[in-house]
């Protein structure tokens, strides 16, 4: 009898393994904190110019919390190697909440940038150890279903809160950060007392620690460094600082417009990852980091020949779907080099850090571009990046190995 053409689609459709009772414990955080975080995004610069600061004194307060994760991050994974992810990632939580509620209190800016910039301490601290009971949590089999999962908790919290958010400043400008902080502390509660109670939970680490020097020496751990570089440059960096920027100059179009092409970047990446996690697991990592790669990279580039406000929303939104095909496959490839039985806080950690760097790095340079050559160019050298970043992966296997 011949087999239905439908039978492949069907085994990748029907997942194998389910997911572990303790990955939706953190799946449930992750959104709670994630919705928070979302909560005090569009206050915070308003909130801090009401201290009698410029745009530019504004714009630090939001850096801070970056440029703290990004300086912080190995003391992080020194942190999980040594304590283990639960106690890290309950500290890191509650020290986020702490500074966070401060913030509310803060009587003049300095003090609001400095509980701005302790909060990111916390930050880079539960994100890290997240990572790594993410990598022990998730059975092989499904590493990139639950590495889908996980990012589409955080981005559904991500488009949630702001709109609460809006609602709440409404009571002033300081509630938001009360809420995050109270959203924070049910957070820390769900993880400290629910996991690790499942009978089937991870694997006791019963192996040293991955050192970074043995995780640079795998060819795919590498690939996945040089695509979250160019992931953080392009999809994170230039979407949240360049997009607004074109929208409002070249296209002279109102602020609500660059909302728009943001939000249809998300859900671009939301449609993505209803299947992305389960084809990585089916296909492998290699084949669905390229099509990211490339699908992300070519939607960048055409953003800077958008000559209306329709033709941005489009290329926002498969730009978004390329980085919804990427994300759950290099999540999964560093989680395939750490292993089950063992901590990776270092490679975790400067996995973090390279796209924070990018981040970063790329916004600035773009900028720069823009002023000097245009906007046209400046999309185009940061879909550059993207593509850059595929040959990494040439020669890899298929498959990883179980």
């Amino acid at each position: 009898m011949p087999r239905s053409p439908f039978g492949a689609l069907a085994r990748v459709a029907s997942p194998r393994v389910a997911v572990p009772r303790d990955v939706w414990v953190l799946v449930v955080a992750a959104f709670a904190i994630a919705i928070g975080f979302g909560l005090v995004a569009p206050v915070l610069p308003q909130f801090a110019t009401s201290f009698g600061v410029g745009a530019t004194a504004a714009s630090v307060i939001v850096s801070a919390f970056a440029l703290t994760r990004l300086v912080l991050a190995p003391t992080a994974g020194a942190l999980v190697d040594r304590w283990g992810e639960r106690p890290v990632y309950v500290t890191g939580v509650l020290t986020v909440a702490v500074f966070t509620g401060a913030c509310a209190f803060a009587a003049d800016y300095w003090q609001l940038l400095l509980f701005r910039g302790l909060a990111g301490i916390g930050s880079t601290m539960f994100t890290i150890s997240a990572s790594g009971l993410i990598v022990r949590l998730a059975p092989p089999e499904a590493r990139g279903r639950v590495s889908g999962l996980y990012a589409s908790s955080f981005l559904l919290g991500n488009i949630a809160g702001p709109l609460v958010g809006g609602l709440l400043a409404g009571w002033g400008l300081r509630v938001p950060f009360l809420v995050y902080a109270g959203t924070l502390v049910v957070a820390a509660s769900v993880v400290g007392f629910l996991l690790g109670r499942e009978r089937s939970a991870a694997p006791r680490v019963s192996l040293p620690p991955l050192e970074l020097s043995e995780a640079l020496a795998l060819p795919p751990y590498r690939a996945a460094l040089v695509s979250n570089f160019a992931n953080g440059w392009a999809t994170l960096g230039i979407r949240m600082a360049l997009v607004p920027l074109f929208a409002a100059a070249a296209l002279h179009a109102a602020p609500s417009a660059a909302g728009l092409a943001l939000t249809l970047f998300a859900l671009g990446t939301a449609c993505a990852l209803t299947f992305s996690g389960r084809l990585v697991d089916a296909w492998g990592r290699r084949p669905l980091a390229l099509a990211g790669l490339g699908i992300a990279a070519v939607a960048t580039a055409l953003m800077g020949l958008s000559t209306s406000e329709w033709t941005l929303f489009a290329v926002s939104a498969v730009a978004g779907f390329g980085s919804g095909l990427l994300t759950p496959s290099l999540q999964a490839t560093v989680a395939d080099a750490i292993g089950r039985e063992r901590s990776g806080g270092k490679p975790l950690a400067v996995f973090q850090m390279v796209s924070d760097v990018g981040s970063i790095v790329g916004p600035l340079l773009a900028g720069l571009l823009a002023d000097g050559v245009g906007y046209p160019w400046a999309f185009a050298v940061s879909g550059a990046c993207l593509l850059a970043a595929m040959p990494a992966w040439a020669g890899r296997r298929r498959r990883p190995p179980a």
